[in-house]
């Protein structure tokens, strides 16, 4: 018997193991799911696609069939925002789930209501963003437009310009070093403020118009492309996100740089350990939900009622459904927080707790609780299940490590795991390390976003 815990390199072991093509491989799909979901509802839209390619059918469908049995594989979408797949187990619903749940929302720069003037011959889009950033680290980086426009007539016109390499890109402008002499003595939250992050988006003059002649061209194009007149920005939905795609980082290719690592490579995870899950005992779930970045509220986070709602919906398809059936279900149901954690950075060592921090490729991680300074604001999973779901990864050879987020007193963050433990079930938090995380371009290990898909499709299969 070993009696010292030593964490192991996941690259070695996946090296013993013969499996490094397959780490490889699994990353490739991963990169290309980035590239098409760079927002929510594009990452909804590719879940589905997904989803259906693998034989998934809509919850209405199961509703206008009149049942679900053992083995049927449902998918349910939140206002294009969020989505739920289901495999039904061979255990009853009311008996409890296995459910993986993620967020694909990411930090970002949204659109004001109303977005476009023009200052000093240069065109602007006013924004607001979203989520916890560092607003300095926006500017001056090749950026792209992603949304949805309604038109008057109720048409949805998508929108996306700067990700094909023939499309224009938009950026936030910076003071040049010369004249910065000011700004270089602020704090860094305070070298560019939220009123500055204005998407610079034009500069030519309408032919023949006098005032506001930026704008009027602006306008122009848009509505010659995409048929859009002003009035329809104040209801759109546009999003501002880092342009380009995921990229191999390292000589060695054994980490990806790319916008949106947090959380769509967890979710991503999920969704590919359920589709390679086959006849679950109870059943299997992939949650990706929206808003996670900013509190999970609103009808397309986790605080509203679409997974209990859906849940209900299978319930009652199973016969004889009841509210107490509901309740059940979720309180019986384990759950692993599908959500990212704090690579250890030793450029700034100063922050993390070295004997419990996640290391880059030294596999998933385990975090009992999240919060902070004293726990504030977590779900602290208790000792029985850690040790259920550490039995499952050792029974399946993953490489597993724990972790927090950094010092005790430095800061903290939060995940959806609170919201599913306040049902009675049990949560942990469980994905993979990253560094530079809420920025423009986040990093991750191959290997570790391997271990990670090797856990989760464990914890669907394994029962103990």
């Amino acid at each position: 018997m070993k009696l010292k815990y030593e964490a192991k390199n996941a690259w070695e072991f996946e090296r013993e193991n013969n499996r490094l093509d397959d780490v490889m491989d699994y990353s490739k799909g991963y990169m290309q799911f980035l590239n098409v979901g760079k927002t929510e509802r594009t990452s909804a839209r590719e879940i589905v696609r997904m989803a259906k390619e693998n034989g998934y059918i809509s919850i209405d469908e199961a509703i206008n069939n009149g049942k679900i049995s053992p083995g049927d594989k449902i998918y349910a979408v939140n206002k294009d925002k969020a989505v739920a797949l289901f495999i039904i187990g061979k255990n009853k619903l009311e008996n409890g789930m296995k459910i993986i749940g993620g967020h694909i929302d990411s930090p970002r720069i949204d659109l004001k209501p109303h977005p476009l003037y023009q200052e000093s011959n240069l065109g602007f889009f006013k924004t607001h963003y979203y989520g916890g950033i560092k607003k300095y680290q926006w500017s001056t980086i090749p950026l792209a437009i992603h949304g949805l426009v309604i038109l008057n007539d109720g048409q949805k016109v998508d929108i996306c310009i700067g990700e094909d390499e023939t499309d224009p890109v938009f950026c936030i402008t910076d003071l040049l070093p010369h004249l910065a002499q000011n700004q270089m003595q602020k704090k860094l939250a305070d070298g560019i403020t939220g009123e500055q992050l204005n998407l610079l988006i034009g500069s030519i003059p309408l032919e023949g118009s006098e005032k506001e002649a930026i704008e009027e061209n602006i306008l122009k194009i848009l509505n010659s492309k995409y048929g859009i007149i002003e009035e329809d920005l104040l209801s759109a939905e546009i999003e501002i996100v880092p342009a380009g795609k995921a990229r191999d980082l390292g000589l060695d290719r054994s980490m990806i740089l790319a916008y949106g690592h947090d959380d769509r490579v967890c979710s991503y995870g999920a969704v590919k350990a359920l589709m390679d899950t086959k006849d679950p005992e109870y059943c299997a779930v992939a949650l990706c939900v929206d808003k996670e970045e900013v509190g999970s509220q609103g009808n397309t986070g986790m605080h509203s009622r679409f997974f209990e709602n859906t849940v209900a919906e299978l319930i009652e398809l199973e016969g004889e459904h009841s509210e107490l059936k509901v309740r059940r279900a979720m309180a019986n149901s384990k759950v692993l927080s599908a959500d990212v954690s704090a690579g250890y950075d030793p450029n700034y060592p100063e922050v993390y707790d070295k004997r419990n921090s996640a290391y880059m490729g030294h596999g998933l991680v385990l975090s009992k609780y999240t919060g902070s300074r004293g726990k504030g604001g977590c779900n602290d999973a208790n000792a029985e299940f850690m040790a259920e779901v550490r039995r499952i990864f050792n029974q399946d050879n993953v490489v597993w490590q724990t972790a927090e987020l950094g010092k005790v007193d430095q800061g903290g963050g939060g995940t959806i795991a609170y919201i599913l433990a306040n049902y009675g079930a049990e949560v942990i938090d469980c994905g993979i390390g990253v560094l530079n995380m809420h920025s423009p371009y986040e990093v991750v290990s191959k290997v570790d976003m391997y271990e990670m898909y090797k856990g989760y499709k464990a914890f669907f299969n394994i029962n103990l």
